[in-house]
């Protein structure tokens, strides 16, 4: 008959393995969502919400676009591409770019600044295939360093999402409660600021 000893090294693995799986889960979200709150793109921006959804931005010359980090305004004249992951291609999605540190970072009475929206992006594509609702506007930040933050939502199907106004001004938060957006699925962003003659070279 098995020992006492043995049987708890038996079962042990079973049970750490059942317990970590969740916490896996948890850990891998919690470090998704947490540059966006230390950047204070949740906050400025959004709303907290949980990343349900891949979402790569890569600019030419493989330029991937990752959180917090910095990009040359010559790096990001082009759109980009953005790859939507997901596992169904019958979903939509809407993308949202935007500067909320216009005209600058200590006097952004102009937030948020508009620079692309994209809709009915089909699950598992890229924005290539959406309609694009708002034009792509190059950043060209003036004063300081400026946060540009890539927004995707999952519609509710293909429905009418209302064009904006004017770039200025622009409210995410707005934007997806008045065209039943809900929460975000995917949020990353990039800062930049004006580029000096010796940063070029």
């Amino acid at each position: 008959m098995p020992s006492n000893r043995l049987l708890s090294k038996i079962s042990k693995p079973a049970c750490s393995l059942s317990f970590s799986l969740p916490i896996l889960r948890v850990l891998t979200m919690s470090r998704l969502i947490e540059p966006l709150t230390v950047g204070r793109v949740v906050g400025d921006v959004l709303d907290a919400f949980t990343p349900s959804v891949k979402m790569k931005v890569t600019f030419h010359c493989n330029k991937q676009v990752y959180n917090g980090h910095e990009l040359m305004p010559s790096a990001v004249t082009l759109k980009p591409r953005v790859e939507v992951g997901g596992d169904d291609m019958r979903a939509a999605y809407t993308l949202i770019m935007t500067d909320p540190d216009a005209p600058s970072p200590s006097d952004p009475h102009l937030r948020e600044h508009l620079h692309w929206i994209v809709t009915d992006i089909p699950g598992t594509t890229d924005a290539f295939f959406g309609r694009e609702l708002v034009s792509y506007e190059m950043p060209k930040p003036i004063i300081g360093i400026h946060r540009f933050v890539f927004i995707l939502f999952k519609q509710k199907g293909r429905q009418s999402v209302c064009t904006p106004a004017l770039r200025d001004h622009f409210n995410t938060r707005k934007f997806a409660e008045d065209n039943d957006l809900g929460l975000p699925v995917a949020a990353v962003y990039f800062i930049a600021q004006r580029e000096t003659a010796p940063r070029r070279r």
